[in-house]
């Protein structure tokens, strides 16, 4: 671990006594949002992404050594183990390197050079490469036989194997490794008879770009041309350089038969060399692709589960629809169906109004939430009609219907239609989009590009550590929280949040966080990592419902007797908090990191870091793409985040794009410095093209 610590320290530019302390704590089960927040002092402070980032390179670094490992081992038992070549199999810093040493001692398929070994051109082949040989043609003589049976074969079949020692040479592949990097191209043609079929891919139909320029959103979309059989790619550098640093390496000065061994050069480049490294500079560029498609889905998703909460009130939500009507339910404060039934707002509207009128007196409706698809803007318009004088909410109806078919809704509400279930989904979504988005896979909530296309393993795991994040950042109620977000508490999972909620529906409500030891296999690891991001709201002790910790509950007692006070004073009193000075409480054990944390939450216990929700509303003139006009100036949401640019909707059905260079009257490298998901915004109309169903939009006014 000691020597993972250090590599990775300098990789990461961070103290290598905080990576080792925090590699230590994974390797005892700990998890990010825990080692984060409530282990300070062993990591000096590293935040969350510092924390990911050392998890990360971990896992990479073993993954190394395990296969440094089967290579010593293999090289080993082939009796070829040098202890030259032990030292450098031992170095070598990166599994490429580490390919490259072993690739000569790798089992092979049959190859044009095996089959001249064979054949006896193995010496022959020994002349060429020491271009000591003033007259090949004539050594060549002496190895023809029944299966070498002229010159030129023999010649032939000893270029083979000197083209195939060259490309197995770890110094010769290490520059052909610096041209790609440096020069590498990545070009892209239309495959015959596709244009028509392939129009959408027309910009990359005679493309070409540096690889290591290309932003991440062009090259998936190159590969995903190549996947739909439209478009033909290659990656390649200049080609003479790549041979210029060859010969370097191989031809001697003024040998008289350089001819063969320039032969022998430029085959093992185009033949060998060229389509390995073609292959792994492609399997780089979409591994860095990948990487910044699923950091800009992270993003974006990390946006939307921290989006403002409507908070505990009671709801009418309504699932919009022309033909089968707007499925309308009524939810109580804690999200709990208590009504639904089916309105006609468009046919029948007076008997629509009245039935609404009845559901918000007899419920107590608080607010009002409107699904964004189909006739969502004709219902907020019904709705703002009645002058009920209560907020009327557009909330996105994204993932609603997969929430509505999932086995989760199933459970919840096994008599309800899968309708009924997406109006409860936009209902809860308004309430507390954390709490529901949890429940849908996180693919599908539409805040990213190409999801598809990415590594799905990849993705899935940056995914499910943010929502880890999140949820862990908010905290949990103990009480109300379903299995969906309880598994993502730290330290918990999917068996032990069921176990949680199995307990609660047994014995009723948790009453303090030591009664967690009770729930079924949740022993005091899981107890330790998740006690502190679990809430119980009106808990016997105050500190049950922070984010202080039970293992520092001893702290804020010492603190309250020292002042003569009680903990409920603590929390209550200003002025007793300011007399508590916290350096007379560290230890080695708690430092002033935890201490002023400990702190923070007396003041404002269990605290939601989220923003308040505020109300908005389309422009009522505008509803389809044919409203728009060029100059318009229309508020917006914003509804996606690429590199690229943003995404905003202006109620017409269709998202219109911010260009990156539309955001502000300044340069703008990431669209995040301006703009956030769910972010209200002013935008003008720049161009609405119909026909490809594009809208260009500006901040730039």
């Amino acid at each position: 671990m000691k020597n993972a610590a250090s590599t990775l320290a300098a990789q990461l530019s961070l103290p290598v006594r905080s990576v080792q302390n925090v590699l230590q704590l994974l390797d005892e089960r700990a998890t990010v949002p825990f080692i984060a927040r409530y282990r300070k002092e062993a990591t000096g402070s590293l935040d969350e992404v510092q924390i990911g980032a050392i998890q990360d390179g971990y896992e990479r670094f073993r993954e190394l050594e395990k296969r440094r490992e089967a290579v010593l081992k293999s090289v080993d038992e082939q009796g070829k183990l040098t202890p030259e070549l032990r030292r450098q199999l031992e170095e070598a810093p990166t599994l490429a390197v580490l390919e490259d040493l072993y690739l000569p001692f790798r089992p092979k398929r049959k190859t044009r050079a095996s089959q001249a070994i064979e054949r006896g051109l193995e010496p022959l082949a020994k002349l060429l490469f020491e271009q000591k040989e003033p007259r090949p043609e004539a050594r060549a003589e002496g190895f023809l036989t029944d299966e070498v049976p002229t010159v030129e074969a023999a010649l032939q079949g000893a270029r083979d194997i000197v083209a195939e020692w060259i490309s197995e040479n770890a110094e010769a592949r290490a520059a052909v490794r610096w041209v790609f990097e440096r020069g590498a191209v990545i070009s892209a043609k239309v495959k015959k008879g596709k244009e028509p079929e392939g129009a959408k891919y027309r910009d990359y139909f005679q493309f070409s770009e540096e690889l290591r320029r290309i932003p991440s959103h062009r090259l998936l979309a190159l590969r995903r041309g190549e996947e739909e059989g439209i478009l033909s790619l290659s990656i390649a550098p200049d080609e003479e350089q790549a041979l210029e640093r060859l010969d370097r390496l191989f031809l001697r000065p003024g040998s008289v038969a350089k001819a063969q061994m320039e032969n022998a050069i430029s085959d093992a480049y185009r033949r060998l060399l060229r389509p390995s490294l073609e292959t792994e500079f492609s399997a780089l560029a979409k591994e860095k692709a990948d990487a910044e498609a699923i950091a800009i889905f992270a993003t974006n998703l990390r946006q939307l589960l921290l989006a403002s909460p409507l908070g505990q009130q009671r709801v009418l939500a309504i699932d919009p629809g022309f033909r089968t009507g707007c499925k309308t339910v009524c939810l109580d404060a804690q999200g709990n169906l208590v009504a639904d039934t089916v309105i006609f707002p468009l046919d029948r509207p007076a008997e629509a109004e009245k039935t609404v009128r009845h559901l918000v007196a007899r419920h107590g409706i608080e607010a009002l939430a409107v699904g964004n698809g189909t006739a969502g803007r004709e219902t907020e318009e019904f709705l703002n009609g009645l002058n009920l004088g209560l907020p009327i909410f557009m909330v996105s109806e994204q993932g609603a219907s997969i929430y509505s078919a999932s086995e989760i809704a199933r459970e919840e509400f096994p008599d309800k239609d899968v309708t009924v279930r997406g109006a409860v989904s936009i209902g809860r979504r308004l309430m507390d989009p954390l709490a529901e988005l949890v429940k849908l896979d996180p693919k599908s909530i539409g805040v990213g590009q190409y999801q598809h296309d990415v590594d799905q393993g990849a993705l899935k795991k940056s995914l499910d550590g943010v929502v880890e994040s999140c949820v862990n950042a908010v905290g949990v109620n103990l009480n109300t929280a379903s299995a969906s977000l309880l598994r993502y508490v730290s330290g918990l999972g999917p068996a032990l949040a069921q176990n949680i909620v199995q307990t609660r529906r047994e014995r009723g409500p948790f009453r303090s966080r030591k009664e967690l030891l009770k729930v079924p296999r949740l022993g005091a690891k899981a107890f330790e990592q998740c006690a502190g991001f679990l809430r119980i709201p009106a808990a016997e002790n105050p500190l049950d419902n922070s984010a202080v910790h039970p293992e520092r509950y001893g702290v804020v007692e010492a603190m309250a007797k020292d002042l003569g006070a009680t903990v409920p004073d603590l929390l209550q009193n200003d002025a007793l908090r300011r007399r508590i000075d916290p350096q007379r409480y560290a230890t080695d054990a708690v430092g002033l990191p935890t201490l002023r944390d400990i702190l923070q939450e007396l003041e404002k216990p269990g605290l939601d870091p989220r923003q308040p929700l505020t109300a908005f509303a389309f422009d009522a003139t505008v509803r389809k793409p044919e409203d728009l006009r060029e100059g318009m100036i229309l508020p917006g949401i914003v509804t996606n985040i690429t590199a690229f640019g943003a995404f905003v909707d202006v109620g017409v059905k269709q998202d219109g794009l911010v260009h990156v260079s539309q955001l502000a009257n300044r340069f703008v490298r990431d669209p995040n410095e301006v703009v956030r998901l769910q972010q209200p915004v002013q935008v003008k109309v720049l161009e609405v093209d119909l026909a490809r169903k594009r809208i260009a939009l500006t901040m730039k006014f």
